[in-house]
C-alpha cells in the first residue's frame, strides 16, 4: 500500500512541539514498516530546508514538493477549488497529517489526522488576531469529519474533540507521544553563572498560555519570602505570539539580575539547561499534551505543573500541580520544591519511572499498527 505523510510541520524553523513529533513519528515509521510504501509531501514556493529529508530519502521514502504560494495553495486552490486533491496528486492510497493544515483529499483515500490540542478553541484570547482567522479559515470541525481516524494525544484532548468539535468518539484513538530520552552527553554550561544548576527553568515558546509572566510573578513572590536556597530563574525559548507580558513583568521585577531570557536553545543547550537545573516549573494554562515537563522528569529534575488540560494525566504523581491562577500557590512550590531535599529525591524517583510509560517506539507502533488497520479495511 502506498502512504503520503503531510511534512509540512518540518518546515518550521524551531523543532518542538508538533515539529519534533512530526520528525520522530516519521522517522519511525519509515524504520520500522517494511510493508507500505510512503510517499513524502510538503508545498512551499521558496526553496526551503525540510528537518529530516535526507534521513527519510535514506530510508526508502520518496519526497514531493509542491511550489504554489501558500496563500494561493491555502486560501485559493484547497480551501475553496479543492484541488490538486493530494492523495490523487501523489498517487497514494492513504494520507496521514500529523497536524491540521488546510488539505482537499478525495472521498476514496483513507485519512488519518493527529491533533495535538484545541486550545484555540478554549481560550482565543491566548493566540494572535492573525493566528485566530487563520484557524478560523482551516475550519477544524469541517475538517475533521472527512477524516476516518482522529488520533488525539492524551485522553484530554480527546474529551475536546468531541465536547468542542462533535467528533464521534469511535473515531478517535488516543495514542500518546512519546519523550527524547535523557542525553549522557557530558554538556558544558550554556553559561558560566548558571554552572552551578542552581536554577529554576522553564523551556518552551514564550506566550500568554505558557504564563510566562506568572513565573516571573511568582518568583518575585518567592525571592521575597525566601529564607533558604536561592534559585535563580531560566527562561529558554523562542517569542511566541503575544510574549510582550512576559518581558513586562521581568521589566517590573526587582529581581531582573537573576532571571535570564535564553531565547530558542539548541538540542545541545536543551539537555545541558535540562541536565543541571534544580527545578523545572510548567504553569501552563492549558497543554494537549506537554513535553518539556517529560523531558525534565527523564533527566531527574522535580517539575511544578498547572493542574489542568492533560498535565495531570502526564505528569501523574511525579510531580507537584499547582493552580496556574494562583501566584502565591506557584511560589510555594518553588519555595517548597528549592528547600526540600526528600521531596526532590521522591520526586526524581517518581518522574523517572514515570516517563518510561512515553516512549516514541511505542508511539510509533502503535501509528503503523493503526496504518496497517486502514490499508485492510
Amino acid at each position: 500500500m502506498k502512504i503520503g505523510i503531510d511534512i509540512r510541520p518540518l518546515m518550521d524553523t524551531y523543532i518542538s512541539g508538533v515539529p519534533e513529533f512530526t520528525l520522530r513519528t516519521v522517522e519511525g515509521i519509515l524504520e520500522l514498516d517494511q510493508e507500505n510504501e510512503y510517499v513524502l509531501w510538503y508545498n512551499s514556493f521558496a526553496d526551503v530546508s525540510i528537518t529530516g529529508v535526507d534521513k527519510f530519502k535514506e530510508l526508502g521514502a520518496k519526497v514531493v514538493r509542491t511550489e504554489y504560494p501558500n496563500k494561493v495553495f491555502n486560501y485559493g486552490m484547497q480551501k475553496f477549488w479543492h484541488q490538486p486533491q493530494i492523495d490523487k496528486m501523489l498517487g497514494v492510497d492513504a494520507f496521514f497529517m500529523p497536524h491540521f493544515n488546510f488539505i482537499s483529499l478525495s472521498d476514496k483515500c483513507r485519512k488519518i489526522i493527529t491533533i495535538h490540542d484545541i486550545s484555540f478553541m478554549r481560550y482565543p484570547e491566548f493566540f494572535s488576531v492573525r493566528k485566530n482567522i487563520w484557524h478560523s479559515a482551516v475550519n477544524i470541525k469541517k475538517l475533521l469529519l472527512d477524516f476516518d481516524t482522529v488520533v488525539a494525544v492524551s485522553e484530554n484532548t480527546k474529551r475536546d474533540l468531541i465536547e468542542l468539535c462533535q467528533v464521534p468518539e469511535s473515531k478517535i484513538k488516543v495514542i500518546y507521544n512519546g519523550v527524547s530520552e535523557s542525553s549522557e552527553i557530558n554538556c558544558t554550561p550554556v553559561r558560566e553563572e548558571l554552572a552551578s544548576g542552581e536554577y529554576f527553568l522553564y523551556l518552551g515558546t514564550i506566550e500568554p498560555r505558557k504564563n510566562v509572566a506568572g513565573i516571573i510573578t511568582a518568583y518575585d513572590l518567592y525571592r521575597r519570602h525566601s529564607h533558604g536556597q536561592i534559585l535563580k530563574l531560566v527562561i529558554a525559548g523562542a517569542k511566541g505570539w503575544k510574549s510582550e507580558s512576559a518581558f513586562q513583568a521581568w521589566e517590573r521585577s526587582e529581581f531582573q539580575k537573576d532571571i535570564y531570557f535564553l531565547g530558542y536553545v539548541s538540542s545541545l543547550e536543551k539537555h545541558s539547561l535540562l541536565r543541571n537545573a534544580k527545578t523545572f516549573i510548567y504553569p501552563s494554562f492549558y497543554e494537549g499534551f506537554g513535553f518539556p515537563p517529560l523531558e525534565a522528569m527523564s533527566y531527574g529534575v522535580p517539575v511544578i505543573v498547572g493542574n489542568n488540560s492533560s498535565l495531570p494525566e502526564i505528569v501523574g504523581q511525579a510531580g507537584v500541580l499547582i493552580d496556574p491562577y494562583r501566584v502565591s500557590e506557584i511560589a510555594e512550590a518553588m519555595y517548597v520544591i528549592a528547600n526540600d531535599r526528600e521531596l526532590r529525591k521522591k520526586l526524581k524517583i517518581k518522574g523517572i519511572e514515570q516517563v518510561k510509560k512515553f516512549t516514541w517506539e511505542k508511539t510509533v507502533l502503535s501509528y503503523i499498527d493503526l496504518i496497517k488497520k486502514i490499508s485492510h479495511s
